[in-house]
């Protein structure tokens, strides 16, 4: 796995958590500090991509940060810094978003088995694509900046222009039985079951808003 990287999206606005979701405190971390650890484990380097300005947390010393070009251009863009910064020395590289504490390291090592041939492997389930938890060479760094030109932001359509390995489910659950991975924390009641479900006590200081939402009836599961 030498030659997959990881790369770290993190400059989402988080509208819907009404907080910055990289800074949030996951058990003794940072959500993205988390992330970028259990990404560390089986591929690297890991490159945190900000939006330009953006604040981050305290990372590990291993963690390299680049920013995006241009803000507010959605996950294209970061994708586009990160695997810029990586291409001299990595091959492909996995590229998450910094709310997916519950990843499992093994999924990316099956992506990157599954990706053979292909140009990216991207999880297809319930018939959406998982652009967030898919592996992608660096040698599609000239597709994505024409397709930035072009005003043409959506990840999915890249897998029109590059062979593209969709991946199931079924394949998924090899790696991740319960498909922890995919589970990304938009609202303050999914951060509340993550933490939960880790077993992790959530910090009620400086979070009245979260912890006024601690009733069972908000920490859900899939």
């Amino acid at each position: 796995m030498k030659t997959v990287a990881s790369i770290i999206l993190c400059g989402g606005r988080s509208t819907r958590m009404g907080r910055p979701k990289l800074a949030l405190p996951f058990g003794p971390e940072t959500l993205l500090a988390r992330v970028a650890r259990i990404v560390s484990s089986v591929a690297g380097p890991v490159v945190v991509v900000a939006a330009p300005g953006q604040e981050l947390p305290e990372l590990p010393g291993f963690v390299r940060i680049v920013r995006d070009r241009h803000e507010g251009r959605g996950p294209l863009e970061g994708m586009l810094a990160g695997l810029s910064a990586v291409s001299d020395e990595s091959e492909a590289a996995f590229v998450t978003s910094c709310d997916a504490p519950l990843l499992v390291p093994e999924l990316i090592s099956c992506l990157w088995r599954l990706l053979e041939g292909d140009d990216v492997a991207v999880p297809l389930v319930d018939g959406f694509h998982q652009p967030l938890l898919a592996v992608y060479r660096t040698r599609v760094i000239p597709h994505i900046e024409a397709l930035l030109a072009e005003d043409r932001l959506r990840p999915v359509e890249l897998y029109d222009r590059v062979p593209t390995r969709l991946v199931s489910a079924e394949e998924l659950r090899v790696a991740d039985p319960t498909l922890a991975s995919l589970r990304n924390l938009n609202r303050p009641e999914e951060y509340l079951a993550a933490l939960t479900e880790a077993g992790f006590a959530l910090p009620d200081e400086g979070m009245p808003e979260l912890a006024a939402e601690r009733s069972p009836d908000t920490l859900r599961r899939p």
